[in-house]
């Protein structure tokens, strides 16, 4: 499975292009075994009757034809710099879970991977945002009710890789055939690009942050402003009533006063939270990115002694 990731990110994913796919497998006991994938096919606009539902429903009939694993337990994904926390990820894995409960979403990170060691992370999204994104109701007011933070809305599973013994002998003859100086080319400390990339994609996000933070103050502005003609609306009231009461006249008749002042739409909050998810994760990117630096420059330092 994590090859055949790899192959179609490889084919169809260079750059910035994001590959998807799907998971296949089973559940036994307590772990979630995936045994199989395929790739969602690249379409265009112009590839306006390609139904992706029934393409997939196609595949996985013709796997159990011929007797391999079908079942549905997920799907896949690669990421850009660790930039996979967004709405399309959340509403997508929200179908799959709410659909079959054990699914989980892979995230494939080709940039960490070709740093020397392979990236790929399961995610979930943790039962309180499932019972949010069924009620559809993303206003601070629901948000704070459910305790949602960035730091709880998706929760990492574990995952152990475990190859057949034909794939074991095929990376033991390629790790033969692999020359010494393409190990050392791993020491290199030229990631100043990876490590640029993402300090901009961090302030893009913190930009982003910032735009939305004063659409929030300016609704607290406009219920604020609100409140004030609301009190001011009723002291009017008020003393007309005290002059028509002196005057013997009946006082006025009773309104409803929400209909006459409606409430300012709160923006919603779910956007903001995908946002500082997002910062959470480029900033841990930085982090690793500065961690390999300095180990590398240890080994390095370490290489040279030893060699003199």
């Amino acid at each position: 499975v994590v090859l055949k990731i790899i192959k179609h990110y490889q084919e169809e994913g260079q750059g910035n292009e994001v590959v998807q796919g799907v998971l296949l497998g089973l559940v036994v006991d307590d772990r979630l075994e995936i045994t199989n994938c395929f790739p969602f096919p690249q379409h265009t606009e112009d590839d306006a009757d390609f139904d992706e539902v029934q393409y997939q429903m196609e595949m996985m009939r013709s796997l159990r034809h011929v007797n391999i694993d079908h079942l549905h337990v997920g799907w896949y994904q690669s990421t850009y710099y660790g930039s996979f926390v967004t709405r399309a990820l959340l509403d997508s894995q929200f179908s799959y879970q709410h659909a079959i409960e054990e699914s989980v979403v892979l995230i494939y990170d080709p940039i960490k991977t070709a740093q020397g060691s392979l990236s790929l992370k399961a995610y979930r999204l943790t039962p309180k945002l499932m019972e949010v994104c069924k009620e559809k109701d993303f206003s601070p007011e629901a948000l704070k009710k459910a305790n949602i933070a960035y730091e709880n809305m998706f929760e990492e599973v574990p995952i152990v890789i475990k190859n057949s013994y034909l794939i074991n002998v095929m990376l033991w003859e390629l790790e033969k055939k692999s020359g010494v100086a393409d190990r050392h080319e791993l020491l290199s400390l030229a990631s100043s690009n990876h490590l640029g990339r993402s300090l901009q994609l961090l302030m893009d996000r913190v930009d982003e942050m910032s735009q939305d933070i004063v659409k929030y103050n300016t609704y607290l502005r406009n219920v604020s402003k609100q409140q004030q003609q609301k009190h001011q609306y009723q002291q009017r009231r008020q003393q007309e009533n005290i002059q028509r009461q002196s005057r013997g006249e009946a006082p006025l008749p009773e309104e409803d006063i929400n209909k006459l002042f409606k409430p300012p739409q709160p923006p919603p909050r779910m956007e903001s939270l995908l946002i500082a998810g997002q910062i959470n994760t480029y900033c841990q990117n930085i982090k690793e990115f500065n961690a390999q630096n300095l180990g590398k420059l240890f080994m390095a330092q370490a290489l040279q002694d030893y060699n003199n």
